[in-house]
């Protein structure tokens, strides 16, 4: 993809329904009795491998317009073959969980990136459960013999993941007695609120400056359908809102997009940073905080130090965003430090080292870290060719770049925005101004 750059961005977007509620969704009603409507379904890839891997589990599943429709009897069919879960690490976690409770035998793949992501998380708590997990060096294929019921647990999670969590509770579905995750920093709870649509009772004690966050359910649990309709998808929304930001002149509005605290961290970082984004029309639906974004172009000269500085708690809710706020960094007086985000070096890609590599290609003065990243700001980013590593996030953060650079930019590899949003580029160009 040849990317020039632009005078601006404007308009009223439409967002494509939200990757991580979607996968949710069409998991638990999966696990329900009846039939599910879920309206604005992501068009994603990854969702695509979700979907494809319920039908070989029994699970009927009829695509009609914008809305999937998904028919089960609450229960799982053994598949005849391998389970596909393509690039999608929250189809394999948490497809882990719901086989963890089954009585049958299944084996989760995917592909060359997915197959050297780490699957050791996942394969402790569900056999401390009681089911049978095997894999090669803790990676995909997993081949899982479940077990019904299996045996509740209490586990802390070692790492802030809300996909272990979820594979966790999905898990717990199918235990006897109450299982109970402990969690020291709050991660995305779109199951927990999914699972509570679908009215399974669960108890959840937030955490505290001396507690942790504590979610708990009792199994085994039997729920009935119901419909849904999914937000904006917020992550894709950021790459908007940061090109809308750095562009000036621009005015963008996006509605009906999902602004779950625990998702919309990236929001109250551009504001500390002095952007001009309201918030309206906010509104429950669906059992998820949904509501109208506009976002103008500038950012405050002098930037709040602090904000700059990016570590702790706050990271879990911006793991999606961090490569964005790096290209973001180069535009502000001071830049931004990334740090306690190793995480980011096990997702499609290794994302510290991708970032680093293809900043410096623009022009950037970056440091890397361990866990993060220091880029220098203000400087004036060139053209160049950059590599997506086959990494979606990756992609569209420097076709960003690309709108501001001096010259044009080539992006290789940038069919894989397809992984979670194919209409990026068609969608990018109808809102841009040159």
């Amino acid at each position: 993809m040849i990317i020039k750059p632009v005078k601006l961005i404007q308009g009223q977007l439409q967002l494509p329904g939200d990757k991580s509620i979607s996968h949710r969704a069409a998991m638990i009603a999966a696990l329900a009795r009846g039939t599910s409507r879920l309206r604005d379904f992501s068009p994603s890839e990854d969702c695509a491998a979700t979907l494809s891997c319920l039908q070989q589990l029994g699970v009927t599943v009829i695509h009609d317009h914008q809305v999937v429709v998904i028919k089960s009897t609450g229960t799982l069919k053994a598949p005849s073959e391998s389970l596909d879960c393509g690039n999608s690490g929250s189809t394999m976690r948490l497809l882990a969980g719901m086989l963890a409770g089954q009585a049958f035998t299944a084996t989760l793949t995917g592909d060359e990136s997915l197959r050297t992501r780490p699957m050791g998380r996942i394969m402790e708590p569900l056999k401390m459960m009681g089911a049978g997990v095997e894999s090669e060096a803790a990676l995909a294929p997993l081949i899982i013999t479940g077990r019904s019921p299996l045996a509740a647990i209490r586990y802390e999670l070692p790492v802030a993941s809300a996909q272990v969590k979820s594979c966790i509770l999905l898990a717990a579905l199918n235990a006897e007695g109450r299982t109970e995750v402990v969690e020291k920093k709050p991660t995305r709870d779109h199951t927990e609120r999914m699972l509570q649509w679908f009215g399974v009772p669960l108890h959840i004690t937030s955490a505290s400056d001396s507690s942790a966050a504590r979610i708990a359910i009792e199994g085994p649990a039997q729920f009935d359908a119901r419909d849904v309709c999914i937000p904006g998808d917020i992550s894709s929304a950021a790459f908007f809102i940061a090109a809308a930001v750095l562009l000036s002149g621009s005015n963008l509005v996006m509605e009906n997009v999902g602004l779950n605290p625990s998702r919309s961290q990236f929001l109250a970082v551009l504001r500390s940073l002095g952007a001009d984004i309201e918030i309206g029309n906010i509104r429950d639906e669906y059992n998820e905080p949904v509501g109208t974004v506009q976002v103008r172009s500038g950012l405050v000269p002098a930037s709040n130090s602090e904000a700059r500085h990016l570590s702790g708690a706050m990271i879990p809710a911006l793991i999606d965003e961090l490569p964005l706020l790096a290209v973001l960094g180069t535009q502000i007086e001071g830049g931004i430090e990334i740090h306690d985000a190793g995480e980011l070096r096990v997702k499609e890609t290794d994302r510290i080292a991708a970032t680093v590599a293809n900043l410096r290609a623009m022009g950037a003065k970056v440091e890397e870290y361990d866990d993060g990243l220091k880029v220098g700001g203000p400087i004036r980013l060139h053209g160049a060719t950059v590599d997506s590593r086959g990494d979606h996030r990756i992609a569209m953060a420097f076709a960003v770049a690309a709108l501001i650079a001096e010259g044009e930019t080539e992006i290789q590899d940038a069919d894989c925005v397809a992984v979670s949003f194919p209409g990026f580029f068609d969608l990018l160009n109808s809102a841009v101004k040159r």
